[in-house]
């Protein structure tokens, strides 16, 4: 797949292309990415996805605190498997945003050689928020870009966008973000040194850096499936929150208890699957009753993994 930064595309060859952050890159998504593949073919050009390296609420709005299902790496990845030929990134700025849908179509056109744009499920682009579908025919119709409306997804589960995906997350439904995803909902990170209060208690965990621009799950015990560098795959139980029993005050951390393996983790980056929801997370009146209730979360995860 080419990811394409500046102006420097083949204009002879043709793209037909679609827009939109694809955040999480989910079912909705991947039905547009099939209509798109099916169009550029029909066409004979090449297929092209139009993103943004920012989430444009993180620049016009960075006091909401956007959380991302998903690292630019990790979106660009998930689009190459989806057998798109081009990525198109442009960088969200304040003077991009003031681009009407008229000028956006014409950039479009001018500097990335797209002649048909493909626009998904209730899509909107241009500052001018009053425009819609049929706006952006008659505007397509003006510069030579011709606009047409992709197939909508229809599932047991539409309408599916990035933004409901968060809100089942932050309420810990992970088994249905994976409904959403079509695959488990994921997070990698760098492991690196905590407290070691889980060893202290006989159960070592995988402190794993995450990024702040990504979302976490809600607080709380979750069954897992970490993956090592080396591609092997291990069940365990992971936590996310601030550890009240034996700190107070602390920062949210995400910590991962991977069963039936020993080794030095430090340095490795995990990537860890959801699978489910175990309990929320809750202060006990002791070490050694949290020491017991480790024991019955492991006991659970460990029958959640036998029957996957």
């Amino acid at each position: 797949m080419e990811i394409i930064r500046g102006k420097n595309i083949e204009k002879s060859v043709g793209i037909t292309a679609t827009i939109g952050m694809f955040d999480g890159v989910h079912i909705g998504h991947q039905t547009l990415l099939a209509s798109l593949r099916e169009e550029s073919q029909r066409r004979g050009t090449k297929s092209a996805v139009v993103t943004f390296s920012q989430h444009p609420q993180r620049v016009l709005r960075p006091e909401c605190g956007l959380k991302m299902l998903m690292t630019l790496e990790e979106r660009l990845r998930a689009l190459e498997k989806q057998g798109v030929d081009v990525v198109i990134l442009l960088d969200f700025t304040p003077e991009l945003s003031r681009l009407d849908s008229l000028d956006f179509l014409r950039l479009l056109k001018s500097d990335y050689g797209v002649e048909t744009l493909l626009m998904g499920f209730n899509h909107r682009f241009g500052c001018a928020r009053d425009e819609y579908f049929e706006d952006y025919v008659a505007h397509g119709k003006s510069i030579g870009v011709e606009v047409v409306r992709a197939v909508e997804y229809q599932g047991e589960f539409s309408p599916v966008s990035s933004s409901l995906i968060r809100k089942v997350l932050e309420e810990g439904r992970v088994d249905l973000a994976k409904n959403y995803l079509s695959r488990p909902f994921e997070l990698s990170g760098e492991v690196v040194h905590g407290f070691k209060n889980g060893r202290k208690l006989g159960y070592p965990t995988a402190n794993i850096d995450i990024t702040s621009e990504l979302i976490l799950p809600h607080k709380g015990v979750y069954t897992v499936i970490a993956e090592l560098e080396d591609g092997n795959r291990y069940g365990g139980m992971a936590n996310i929150g601030v550890r009240p029993t034996v700190v107070k005050g602390g920062n949210q951390t995400f910590e991962v208890n991977i069963f039936d393996f020993e080794g030095d983790l430090y340095g490795q980056v995990l990537k860890v699957q959801f699978v489910k929801f175990m309990r929320s997370e809750m202060k006990m009146n002791s070490l050694e009753e949290l020491k017991q209730q480790l024991a019955r979360d492991a006991q659970s995860c460990r029958k959640v993994l036998e029957r996957i």
